[in-house]
């Protein structure tokens, strides 16, 4: 995605890597195999071979390397004895850590948010996907000019009146780059311009939108494919989809619905990435309804939950449970636990009646909250729940209405039934008299045309 030349390109397909992810003990809450895990399918869902990955314990980062110096050499080693070209560090590495760790290895390095950058650059699919990209790119790299550029210290030297020490190359570069960025910021201000009106024309029209977020890899785009009969690419990698997409549905007891399908979240997200998509992330704001999408068998589900709904509020779109400011009429969301058939469901005679099997134990729970639906995508059981579930939040403002129509105005008749859940119709003469439960946004309209 770099508009400038460099001696490290970018990463090849196909390449030997080691991860290391630099355990910071109490600092995370996640589940330390979980998260090499994770690391692996990143790097693997643009082809990188991960040859090993491991774990080290760090009490304190290291200013120069980040790793103490055994764990480097033993970095090293490892690298050496698995041939591999490529170290990823699933963590967030200064410019100069990433040079020196680089000399030490004798290979290439990259970070967790370099890597993810490599990602969103090779999935990208649509112009403003290629644009919020490049931003967040241009972004990530505009600090990182210190790092194995060959070039930068060589002098551009004035001449006649002008003349003096000149300007460094690295001074060039970063112009370049400022002057490529604020040239992508307008591009991108016309992009939530466009989007701000489509948002605008969809507000006008009676049909309500319902939003998927969710971790990466939670099965959105599958879920989003079953209810839509769609063909979204959806794959068992990590952000296989990057571009927003909208399908039609219906709903129990509703003529329409929009379903949105969104770029996935994941833990420490690049700042680059949430500013750069901003754009494309705030098509949340318009839904009427959330669907947080989440991988109940995944071990740290929990924490996924929190790190999604952590970008939702800095968005604005839930409240701040700790008592901060949240958005004013924010949508409700829904919980959808999806990979339920990935679940042990072993309940029988040897198992002690005070024992659940681990999917008997999340039914259990989930059968307790009224905002949570359990399903699989895959299979398509509890599919059918979470679309009366969303169809009776969507309805929870509706009110009956008691309304009565001549026999002849067949077109009201079709519109209450289309627009509303009509509840009792009968005639008498030439009188129709209906029981309809309809949202007041649609009585209303309904007042206006007649």
């Amino acid at each position: 995605m770099s508009v400038f030349n460099r001696d490290d390109a970018d990463v090849a397909r196909g390449a030997p890597a080691l991860i290391a992810l630099p355990d910071l003990g109490s600092a995370s809450r996640r589940d330390t195999e979980a998260r090499l895990e994770e690391a692996a399918g990143l790097a693997e869902a643009i082809g990188i071979d991960v040859k090993e990955k491991r774990a080290f314990k760090i009490r304190a980062p290291r200013p120069k390397t980040l790793f103490g110096q055994g764990q480097v050499d033993a970095i090293a080693e490892a690298m050496r004895e698995s041939e591999a070209e490529l170290l990823i560090v699933d963590g967030t590495v200064s410019p100069i850590q990433q040079k020196n760790l680089e000399d030490a290895v004798k290979g290439k390095v990259i970070d967790r948010t370099g890597l993810i950058l490599e990602i969103f650059g090779e999935r990208a699919a649509t112009a403003e996907g290629r644009l919020q990209v490049e931003l967040a790119h241009l972004d990530y790299q505009a600090g990182r000019l210190v790092r194995s550029w060959t070039h930068l210290e060589r002098q551009r030297g004035g001449f006649g009146f002008l003349g003096g020490p000149g300007e460094t190359q690295i001074e060039a570069d970063r112009r370049l780059i400022r002057d490529r960025m604020a040239k992508l910021r307008r591009e991108l201000e016309q992009v939530t311009r466009t989007r701000s009106l489509h948002r605008s024309r969809r507000q006008k029209a009676p049909w309500p939108v319902i939003a998927l977020v969710g971790y990466t890899n939670a099965g959105k785009s599958t879920l989003f494919n079953r209810l839509t009969r769609a063909e979204v690419f959806a794959e068992n990698l990590l952000f296989a989809t990057l571009d927003p997409t909208m399908r039609e549905i219906s709903l129990p007891g509703l003529p329409k619905a929009i379903l949105s399908d969104t770029v996935g979240f994941i833990s420490d997200l690049p700042t680059q990435l949430v500013a750069a998509f901003r754009a494309t992330l705030e098509e949340v704001l318009a839904a009427d309804i959330i669907v947080h999408v989440r991988d109940i068998s995944h071990p740290d589900s929990d924490a996924q939950r929190e790190d999604v709904e952590q970008v939702l509020k800095e968005l604005g779109v839930l409240h701040d449970g700790e008592g901060g400011e949240g958005a004013e009429g924010a949508a409700p969301m829904i919980e959808a636990w999806n990979k339920i058939d990935l679940l042990d469901g072993d309940d029988g005679p040897d198992v002690p009646t005070d024992v659940l099997s681990e999917r008997a134990a999340i039914l259990a729970e989930a059968e307790r909250r009224e905002d949570v639906v359990v399903l699989s995508a895959l299979s398509g059981e509890g599919v059918d729940d979470l679309l009366t579930c969303v169809a009776a939040h969507l309805r929870k403002d509706s009110r009956l209405q008691e309304v009565t129509l001549g026999a002849g105005d067949g077109e009201a008749i079709a519109w209450l039934h289309q627009h509303g859940e009509v509840l009792h119709q009968e005639s008498e003469g030439l009188e129709t008299r209906l029981i309809v439960r309809i949202a007041p946004a649609e009585w209303e309209r309904f007042q206006a045309r007649r």
